[in-house]
């Protein structure tokens, strides 16, 4: 990866100190002499969708939020699944970009930590392709059982996680240096 670039990290949990948002902040340890992740853990603030106000009237959460997507060099996205779908905060806020261009060709990283997570993390496949970002398979991670791969105090205790991780994040960066159509 050339010079250091600016990613969002988007925690799709509803919970405080959740094992996506220690994930996310593994990566952005991990990552940080490559890329800045500011992670972006409050979704539960912003407004509820409402078509109305998606071009006139946007509520200034929402303007911020889409202008930080838009200077963004990339997103990686980590969420549970919640009864087998994404938690309604992450959707919510794609449903706020939907009517933009901001994820548009956006190189993406989607991670999916949960107890099975098998149906949100197709759910969030299929939603990001049809906003059109950009991701391959080696840029998205599913990983199951998670409460048996973090700890309580936010480390990851499993190896072959981690070592997923890192191979997840390789992969993203090799993606935002070289966009290429979905291949998932």
């Amino acid at each position: 990866m050339t010079g250091s670039k600016n990613i969002i990290g988007i925690c799709g949990s509803a919970s405080q100190n959740s094992a996506n948002l220690n994930i996310l902040k593994w990566i952005a340890e991990f990552g940080k002499s490559e890329f800045h992740l500011e992670i972006i853990d409050d979704l539960a603030e912003l407004p509820h969708f409402k078509t109305e106000l998606t071009d006139k009237n946007v509520p200034e959460k929402i303007t911020d939020l889409r202008n930080r997507i838009t200077n963004a060099d990339g997103i990686i996205i980590c969420t549970p699944e919640y009864v087998f779908s994404i938690p309604s905060g992450l959707k919510n806020m794609i449903e706020w970009c939907v009517s933009t261009t901001v994820l548009s060709d956006k190189p993406i990283g989607l991670i999916t930590a949960s107890t099975s997570g098998i149906k949100g993390h197709e759910e969030l496949k299929l939603i990001m392709e049809t906003v059109q970002t950009k991701f391959t398979p080696e840029t998205t991670l599913l990983i199951q059982g998670i409460k048996g791969k973090v700890d309580k105090n936010g480390k990851i205790i499993n190896k072959e996680t981690e070592l997923e991780l890192v191979k997840l994040i390789n992969s993203f960066k090799n993606l935002i240096e070289k966009p290429v159509a979905n291949t998932v």
